[in-house]
């Protein structure tokens, strides 16, 4: 009999596999889930820039093991959220004038990419949401509610993006949101800025109602490339200030 033949029957369970005792399966989704909750502690500031993250005391506030933490880390790494560091401890990574500018530059594109888009394909359910979270802006503004102001604002921006019905941009788009949040949620402290972007939401949610792709693109771009310089402008006085009063 040729060895090479395949056989018939039942094949044998576990044939020519060899597990070790000592692996272990990490439940599906764990360190997706403690990347999503330190995310929002990290853009919202809970967990300050430059932050060293000390793996015993965030696996016990998360309620995991260090695994499935660890896995979490690269995930926001990967998302320019945390700095890995060879022999030393995670952290925040700091809000850079520079990295804010080129972060902008490329969301900024998408988005007034997917402004154009979405003015010719918006259905009247999205901009009947649009409207409803407009609304909600500017009444969580006068309540001075920033979290909840900027949770309707992030809806607003990912509503947009999923209007354009482009899969491709949409993911391109998704890979720079955390870095992004970050950083428009920093903006929010800045009253000015929190005010002007009030009345850019109106005009360019006006655009899209009017099927005004070359409008809506321009504005939100114009949009987001303000909330990058007003942020880095801030950040930039403050490095002064500091660097000044070090060498005072």
């Amino acid at each position: 009999m040729n060895d090479l033949a395949p056989r018939r029957g039942r094949p044998r369970k576990n044939a020519g596999i060899v597990f070790a005792t000592s692996v272990r399966v990490v439940r599906a989704g764990l360190h997706e889930h403690a990347a999503e909750r330190l995310r929002d502690m990290i853009v919202r500031g809970d967990l300050a820039p430059g932050a060293t993250l000390v793996e015993a005391e965030l696996s016990a506030a998360l309620g995991i093991s260090r695994t499935p933490l660890r896995e979490a880390l690269k995930l926001l790494a990967q998302g320019g959220l945390v700095e890995l560091r060879t022999n030393r401890s995670a952290s925040v990574r700091c809000l850079a004038a520079p990295d804010i500018r080129e972060v902008f530059e490329a969301l900024g594109g998408l988005e007034r990419l997917a402004a154009e888009f979405a003015a010719q394909r918006i259905t009247p359910a999205d901009l009947a949401r649009l409207h409803d979270l407009q609304r909600e802006i500017e009444h969580e503004h006068d309540a001075g509610r920033r979290d909840a102001y900027f949770t309707a604002n992030r809806s607003i921006h990912r509503i947009i993006v999923e209007a354009a019905r482009n899969r491709p941009l949409a993911d391109a788009h998704a890979t720079l949101l955390a870095r992004a949040d970050q950083v428009r949620f920093f903006a929010l402290r800045l009253e000015d800025r929190w005010e002007q972007s009030i009345i850019e939401h109106r005009d360019i949610l006006a655009a899209l109602e009017a099927r005004d792709a070359v409008k809506a693109g321009q504005l939100l771009g114009i949009h987001v490339g303000h909330t990058a310089d007003v942020v880095a402008k801030c950040l930039a006085a403050d490095a002064a200030e500091t660097a000044g009063s070090q060498a005072a």
